[in-house]
């Protein structure tokens, strides 16, 4: 009798076993499972209240690239690079010029006529005519350039795979180069987890650069010296959230800065002081992705900001309301 209690229990303790297995592995389907109390979602800082909202969109239109790359607007031209070739429009949208570049490009900017063309290890200088002036090469095989801003006398060079901002005169000469290190005692630099690395000069011939990883701005001299910074890490609609924000931003006249995020997906504007102004595209504008792409962001002479949307390949305005 003993040895049939024993085997009996054992028989029992099966079942239970094999029933709790099994409601477990049901348990656990994608279709029973719960909600994870912990997991981070941004999803509640999608919705962005309407007095926050500055901007109105009124007008977007395509700008013929598979692979838009970046955009600068200079005497309210549009100079815009993608897929392998240069595109000049007007304010409309109607092409002026088109020149072939035969490599991707990564950004562009212009000055004096010039425009610069930036590659991963290189940098193109072509004239209104599509002709080739000069070429910069970066010999470091960290090297990529995600950035060119240029002032009267300088043209500055953010540089992602290195994490440094080097200085060149207009002849293509490095000036010096640095690392965001404001003494010895700032162990940090920049920190740049992936090829977001965003310079401008802002109309009082200001440099500023972004900390990605610290989800700051900070302002520098041509030597590489800190001057002022300012930063607003978070999810919240004023802040900067996620990795390597803001991933792109400009200047508006007057000095205020124009911010771009990848991730969730906005665009903002801020003082230039660093305080928060107000939002000009809400993530709702955007398409929901696990990891939207920030759009590249440019302003012409009227204060109207234009997003060069990554995710739909189409080129939108925004204008004050």
């Amino acid at each position: 009798m003993k040895n049939k209690g024993i085997v009996l229990f054992l028989i029992v303790l099966a079942v239970v076993i094999v029933a709790v297995m099994v409601g477990d592995w049901y348990s656990k389907r994608p279709d029973n499972m719960e909600a994870n109390k912990f997991a981070y979602s941004v999803d509640e800082f999608r919705d962005v209240p309407e007095d926050l909202i500055l901007y109105k969109e009124t007008k977007n239109f395509k700008v013929g690239f598979n692979e838009p790359a970046g955009i600068t607007i200079d005497q309210d031209k549009i100079y815009l690079v993608g897929d392998q070739k240069l595109k000049i429009i007007d304010r409309s949208g109607k092409l002026l010029n088109e020149y072939e570049l035969g490599e991707e490009p990564h950004t562009v900017e212009v000055s004096d006529g010039v425009i610069y063309v930036a590659f991963e290890k290189r940098i193109q200088l072509i004239n209104t005519a599509g002709e080739t002036l000069a070429e910069w090469k970066f010999e470091d095989d960290n090297s990529y350039i995600t950035a060119i801003s240029i002032s009267e006398e300088n043209v500055f060079v953010a540089d992602a795979g290195t994490r440094k901002i080097m200085r060149y005169n207009k002849a293509g000469e490095l000036q010096n180069e640095f690392e965001g290190k404001a003494s010895e005692d700032v162990l940090h630099g920049f920190i740049v987890p992936s090829p977001y690395f965003d310079i401008d000069i802002n109309e009082y011939d200001d440099l500023w650069v972004v900390n990605p990883g610290l989800h700051s701005l900070e302002n520098y001299t041509t030597d590489g010296n800190l001057r002022e910074h300012w930063k607003a890490s978070g999810a919240s609609t004023e802040n900067f959230s996620g990795c390597c924000n803001p991933a792109h931003f400009t200047f508006l006249p007057g000095g205020s800065f124009v911010t771009s995020e990848k991730g969730l997906v906005r665009v903002k504007v801020y003082k230039p002081s660093g305080e928060f102004l107000g939002v000009v595209a809400a993530p709702d504008k955007f398409d929901e992705k696990i990891e939207g792409q920030a759009p590249d962001v440019a302003v012409d002479s009227e204060g109207n900001i234009y997003a060069l949307d990554f995710d739909r390949n189409v080129l939108r305005v925004f204008e004050l309301k």
